[in-house]
């Protein structure tokens, strides 16, 4: 018997390939013009998040075209399928922003349902928009299968009259433009030339926060999350993923060897010195959840706040993700923050080596300041912080990058929904100094948690960064800045106390001391509680109802099964 009929007798797809009990399966891959070598040869699912939605994933088929080339070239056998996307861009400001977190969880389990029905050995995985980023390696940990991930890539910033605009000036311009700063003519001019290619948002929003997470998580190769989508380098490193991944199944090395506690370790703190989106906080514990580890948003936040915001990314900052790349990329961040200890070195990544050694050739990149060393940082503590009190006593998470104050205190206003909290701003009934409030937004009151951004930006819009705060039990953007506090939690649909929250009280933050308090006593908050009943919801069936009951708290990552721990078989050892 020789050595890759060895591997296949160990592999899940010999239940769908070996013997004489699967001749009618044998049938089907013959009719669809596969040879008998290719049917007795490992079958690795080539999954992408293609669709026609936005342009963070039409790119993603030609890329999965390179990575089934790859796995051919190498022994193995591709099989190529897609599952969804919902794209927060489209999603935001209106009732679509619901189906955007439950879509993480429905590309897991579709990817998930796909390798197992179809017994597939391996799985490559592309995606290129916020969710489909955390959706596909959750199901990689899920699966447990030898797994490389692949980033669809960022898209090219925009140009604005000679200057570099991307989506977040988009959402921002409507601020503009609601207070007279901008005429439509302008505005016209603006959309039409912000988003110039293929490719995901291009600044340290939430897909490339999690492209970063990938390289440094050890799921991806090098340098393969931070080359834009039109770059035609995108189709090399497709190409030596799927040659990679049959290297993976040879020596049997899994997702799970991957992603330990010090390389979930490892991925905050790169989001903490890129200034990355709040999301990750989302993010992490639920791909920890996927391996049975408990990293909550605490676990999380403990790692921002011992770690130097170093990466001058928007947007916070003045660069974008094809900056960072065209100075040294993903590696060139990793690499100081590990010089001056802030990484686990010894982590072994997909390239079958550890984090040190596929560092170890990379060279200081003196003639640039999108990166800076992480001995002499932009600030000393992360880009993100956790924030717990009264008014949070699971937790809360705020962006400070390129924040100058990190304090507020101001009465509250209160909304029930983002589009209250949006025609308010709009109109411009609030006041400066306050603190908005926007509930009922959570994972399972919203239901879908949604983002915030379309508010956030057009009170940036309208000059009134750093002159209010936000606060919701819902998520912002990526692409959000100022003082935009969200997971806050436990949330308002299951009695939380920003559900008890009235119009004037006084709601204290301190980002530098982590705390996040209304001026109420214990007393005052219980009382309110025994007259607080759930808000109704008008999601009452289908998939969204679905989510709701199924979903925990934003601390744990909201994630929707018991995970990884209560696993007692794993997909990849039937």
């Amino acid at each position: 018997m020789d050595a890759k009929a060895n591997i296949k007798q160990r592999l899940p797809s010999r239940h769908v390939t070996e013997g004489p009990a699967r001749a009618p399966h044998r049938s089907y891959f013959y009719a669809m013009g596969l040879t008998t070598e290719q049917i007795h040869q490992p079958f690795v699912g080539v999954a992408s998040c293609w669709n026609e939605a936005a342009p963070c994933n039409i790119a993603l088929m030609r890329q999965a075209q390179a990575v089934k080339k790859g796995v051919a070239s190498a022994g193995g056998t591709p099989r190529e399928f897609c599952t969804i996307t919902v794209t927060d861009g489209i999603a935001m400001g209106h009732d679509g922003m619901r189906s955007s977190l439950p879509s993480r969880e429905c590309i897991a389990d579709s990817v998930e349902l796909t390798v197992r029905g179809h017994a597939y050995d391996a799985l490559v995985g592309l995606a290129g928009c916020d969710k489909s980023l955390p959706g596909m390696m959750m199901a990689m940990l899920r699966l447990n299968v030898p797994s490389i991930f692949i980033y669809g890539g960022s898209i090219l910033p925009g140009n604005f009259r000679g200057q570099q605009v991307t989506v977040q000036d988009m959402f921002e311009a409507v601020g503009k433009h609601s207070v007279g700063a901008m005429s439509d003519e302008d505005l016209d001019e603006i959309e039409r030339v912000a988003c110039p290619s293929a490719g995901a948002c291009g600044a340290q929003f939430t897909a490339n926060t999690m492209a970063t997470v990938s390289e440094a998580i050890g799921l991806a190769l090098p340098y393969s999350a931070g080359a834009p989508a039109p770059y035609e380098i995108r189709d090399a490193f497709c190409m030596t993923a799927g040659e990679k991944v049959m290297d993976l199944i040879a020596s049997n090395l899994r997702p799970r060897d991957i992603v330990t506690r010090k390389a979930l370790e490892n991925a905050a703190a790169v989001v903490a010195a890129s200034g990355g989106s709040t999301n990750a906080a989302l993010h992490l514990p639920a791909i920890a959840h996927e391996a049975g580890i408990k990293f909550d948003l605490f676990d999380v936040a403990e790692i921002f706040k011992k770690t130097p915001y170093v990466a001058d990314l928007k947007p916070g900052g003045r660069y974008v993700a094809k900056d960072m790349f065209e100075v040294g990329g993903i590696p060139l961040l990793m690499k100081t923050l590990l010089d001056n200890g802030f990484l686990h070195g010894d982590c072994i990544t997909v390239t079958g080596r550890t984090i040190a050694e596929n560092l170890k050739s990379v060279k200081w990149n003196p003639h640039q300041d999108v990166v800076h060393p992480a001995d002499k940082p932009i600030t000393v503590t992360g880009g993100v912080v956790g924030l717990k009190g009264n008014l949070a006593p699971e937790g809360a998470i705020v962006k400070v990058a390129g924040m100058s104050n990190l304090r507020f205190t101001g009465p509250a206003r209160c909304f029930d929904r983002e589009e209250d909290a949006f025609e308010a701003v709009q109109k411009r009934t609030y006041r400066e100094g306050e603190v908005i409030v926007i509930r009922y937004e959570g994972p399972k009151g919203g239901p879908g948690m949604r983002e915030m951004l379309q508010t956030t930006a057009a009170l940036t819009g309208q000059g009134m960064g750093g002159k209010i705060a936000l606060i919701t039990d819902g998520r912002f953007s990526g692409a959000t800045r100022g003082f935009c506090i969200g997971h806050v939690g436990p949330e308002a649909a299951v009695g939380g106390p920003i559900g008890l929250l009235e119009d004037g009280d006084i709601i204290e933050i301190d980002a530098d001391a982590g705390t996040l308090n209304v001026k109420l006593s214990d007393a005052e908050l219980a009382q309110r509680k025994t007259k607080w009943s759930a808000r109704a919801t008008n999601h009452t069936s289908g998939a969204l109802w679905k989510y709701a009951q199924q979903v925990g708290p934003a601390v744990g990552g909201a994630v929707t099964h018991p995970g990884g721990a209560h696993e007692k078989q794993c997909y990849a050892d039937i």
